[in-house]
């Protein structure tokens, strides 16, 4: 990577921190995501960095409940915003909103939406979607799904 291309990710990482924050209602540095591929979906995980954060702890769980009622809705305007752009897999996932579940589940420092489904092509989709997330967040989460 050049010195140029470096600084355009940097600049490109902040301001996904921005509107993220925006979008999310917490400080990004604040928290954690990890976004996992399972056989049946995934798993949107996001935990506040540090235990004794409970304003952080808060927002997350209020996104997050937030978060999975709109994707079951097909409003995927969060992402839209946090990114910039619609993320892969998104019309997918309004088309066949209906074989699709989201679940929001509490953590000890935050929360998790749980997305199921039994077919292929939404899960696929989900795949894609969260493939998309954990390359943009540079989360190191794996690309593979696990059961």
């Amino acid at each position: 990577m050049s010195h140029e291309e470096h600084l355009a990710q940097i600049e490109k990482d902040a301001a996904l921190k921005a509107r993220g924050a925006a979008a999310m209602g917490f400080d990004q540095d604040a928290a954690v995501h990890h976004f996992r591929l399972t056989t049946t979906g995934g798993v949107i995980q996001v935990e506040a960095a540090s235990a004794s954060d409970g304003t952080t702890r808060s927002a997350i769980r209020d996104h997050l409940r937030a978060i999975a009622s709109a994707f079951a809705a097909g409003d995927f305007a969060a992402p839209r915003a946090t990114h910039d752009e619609t993320p892969p897999g998104t019309a997918t996932l309004l088309r066949l909103r209906t074989v699709i579940a989201y679940r929001f589940v509490e953590t000890a420092q935050g929360g998790r939406v749980e997305i199921v489904s039994t077919d292929r092509d939404a899960i696929e989709a989900v795949h894609a979607f969260l493939r998309y997330q954990i390359t943009e967040h540079h989360t190191g989460d794996p690309l593979t799904e696990k059961s």
